[in-house]
């Protein structure tokens, strides 16, 4: 075998220096990349866990509504009813497996019937349509009502 001149082995170092720095440079774009992706996604998750108020249970009295210690976080979307995959599942035989939606929309908050059997009604009113809620309606699902508090 003949060596190679150093000229040869200068330029296969280099290379080899040049593409390991590429190589580099690339991982170091991907892992940017990838943590800002990352950071994004906890952003994101942090906000839909994000709790805006609660739902408190309340019992009917001659005076109006009494507060029971009985409450529920209040998420952008809270869906109630008595199957176990709702925001608040209700122990309830006159709640709809899905019975009611509550939205947060553009700042507001949407309650919305889910076409349950036996309505959805808010102080007292059944609703047909979304409606705007607003601190301190109560809503009835079921035999149970529900004082809303937001933040």
């Amino acid at each position: 075998m003949t060596p190679t001149p150093p000229d040869t082995q200068l330029v296969l170092l280099l290379f080899r220096l040049i593409s390991g720095a590429l190589l580099m440079g690339i991982l170091a774009v991907l892992f940017i990349a990838l943590w800002r992706d990352f950071r994004s996604a906890v952003e994101k998750t942090s906000v839909q866990r994000r709790i805006y108020g609660k739902l408190v249970e309340v019992v009917e009295n001659d005076d109006g509504y009494e507060e029971t210690a009985v409450s529920h976080p209040l998420l952008p979307l809270t869906s109630i009813g008595r199957a176990p995959t709702n925001t608040i599942a209700l122990d309830d035989d006159f709640a709809s497996g899905e019975h009611a939606l509550l939205a947060l929309r553009e700042g507001q908050w949407w309650l919305e019937d889910r076409k349950s059997r036996n309505g959805t009604t808010i102080n007292g009113l059944p609703i047909g349509d979304s409606v705007i809620v607003t601190d301190g309606d109560v809503i009835g699902v079921g035999n149970r009502r529900f004082r809303i508090h937001l933040e």
